[in-house]
């Protein structure tokens, strides 16, 4: 494998050399099979790139004839380049326990460590990440200047909740917490409407592009139950509201239904978790077109990885097993929304399809919910024409070596990503 990296250290350099033509930014694929993310898949399917977009898509008997003369690569199976709509980059090291480690340490330290993850992201075949509450997002412009390898960053920055809440740190004095939460760090606690609005208005200042609340306790934090419902009905509506004038979502960790509830009540966009969700809950995300990332792999993989938690997290974690998991089941019977999400260790996001046809979705539905939905969860003003191989969306698009149509779990297998192209720019090829 080589890993392609530009090398330019400022946007301000030139794309190409000055004596290229712009033919040069043009070239070709041609799959056996393409499968444009939204839409049935097409045999002998080709794509063409004009810079960072997608100029053309079709079959390879109906090539335009002004792009004849493209330079065109072979490869078994062509799709979008996928989304991993939940995930924190915190930089923890070996050992560490996130929550903690990644809130009192050193950032600098953070974002050495998440420049590495960013990069087994993209080489994952995951071009695009939502992150929902981490580091990524302060040194993605590193990213897209050329200087650090990953994929398209949208991030919440922090993580907003109530005083002793999930997004709370609990052993830790709460003036030390809230000094952090001034300082860079994740953890940000805010309590009354006030309080909540002016933390909205700090997330935007740092950059983020979605807001991510607590609104109800979680597994990680020591002190409070998955099921307790976190900020007041009122709370949530005035975060809603302060975000939309700003055109952000707000994405709610949400386990228990009574937060759930009041989440949808307020207007948010996506539900994080959803593990108590039932069948009244499920009819207002389908009223509210609200959209769920189950975040299935974090439940799995933990489960399987018991010192990665503290004892009284992973006796959490087995306790909603079993309901996150039937939720999810009855939410994609329901035809709730689904996008996907893995909450988990970079470079395994791909683990997550297998668990969504699980779930009940079909290996299409799966990846149409880790591509062509994706970009829904940003809402209209930030969502990027992304996740399909459609004429004028991104060029962001990876070749695996079998067809995940038969076997999805061949794309939780970075091995089997043969090639990765963002913004038309190669960055892997086996």
């Amino acid at each position: 494998m080589r890993i392609r990296v530009d090398t330019a250290t400022s946007s301000k350099l030139p794309s190409r050399p000055a004596n290229t033509t712009q033919s040069d930014s043009i070239h070709g694929i041609k799959a056996s099979i393409l499968i444009p993310g939204r839409g049935e898949p097409l045999k002998d399917g080709a794509l063409v790139i004009n810079g960072s977009k997608i100029a053309w898509v079709g079959h390879q008997t109906s090539i335009p004839a002004q792009y004849t003369h493209v330079q065109f690569k072979t490869v078994p199976v062509l799709m979008p380049g996928l989304w991993d709509c939940h995930m924190h980059y915190t930089g923890a090291g070996p050992g560490d326990n996130a929550t903690y480690v990644s809130s009192l340490g050193s950032s600098a330290l953070f974002g050495a460590r998440v420049s590495k993850e960013l990069e087994r992201t993209l080489l994952a075949g995951f071009t695009t990440v939502r992150e929902t509450g981490g580091y990524a997002g302060e040194i993605f412009p590193a990213v897209k200047e050329g200087t650090l390898v990953g994929p398209n960053v949208y991030s919440s920055v922090g993580i907003m909740g109530v005083t002793g809440g999930h997004s709370d740190i609990h052993p830790v004095p709460i003036g030390t917490v809230l000094d952090n939460a001034q300082h860079g760090g994740i953890s940000q606690v805010c309590d009354g409407v006030s309080d909540c609005v002016k933390t909205v208005r700090l997330m935007v200042r740092r950059g983020a592009k979605l807001i991510k609340v607590c609104a109800t306790g979680g597994v990680g934090s020591e002190l409070d139950d998955p099921q307790d419902a976190q900020f007041s009905p009122e709370e949530l509506k005035a975060i809603v509201e302060e975000a939309a004038r700003t055109k952000r979502i707000v994405a709610a960790h949400c386990h228990g239904k009574e937060g759930i509830m009041n989440a949808l009540h307020a207007g948010v966009r996506t539900i994080e978790h959803g593990s108590y969700l039932d069948e009244e809950a499920i009819a207002l995300m389908k009223e509210k077109d609200a959209i769920l990332i189950a975040t299935r792999l974090i439940v799995e993989e933990g489960i399987k990885n018991p010192a990665e938690w503290p004892p009284i997290s992973y006796q959490k974690l087995l306790k909603i097993r079993a309901q996150n998991k039937k939720s999810y089941a009855l939410a994609v019977q329901h035809g709730v929304k689904i996008a996907l999400g893995t909450d988990w260790n970079a470079g395994e996001h791909g683990k997550e399809l297998e668990y969504a046809v699980e779930a009940g979705l079909t290996p299409l539905e799966a990846i149409e919910a880790c591509t062509a939905t994706s970009p829904e969860t940003l809402g209209p003003h930030f969502a990027p024409l992304s996740g399909q191989l459609k004429e004028g969306y991104d060029a962001d698009v990876i070749a695996v070596s079998n067809n995940p149509l038969d076997d999805v779990k061949i794309l939780g297998d970075p091995k089997n990503v043969t090639h990765v192209w963002k913004g038309g720019k190669l960055y892997k090829e086996e």
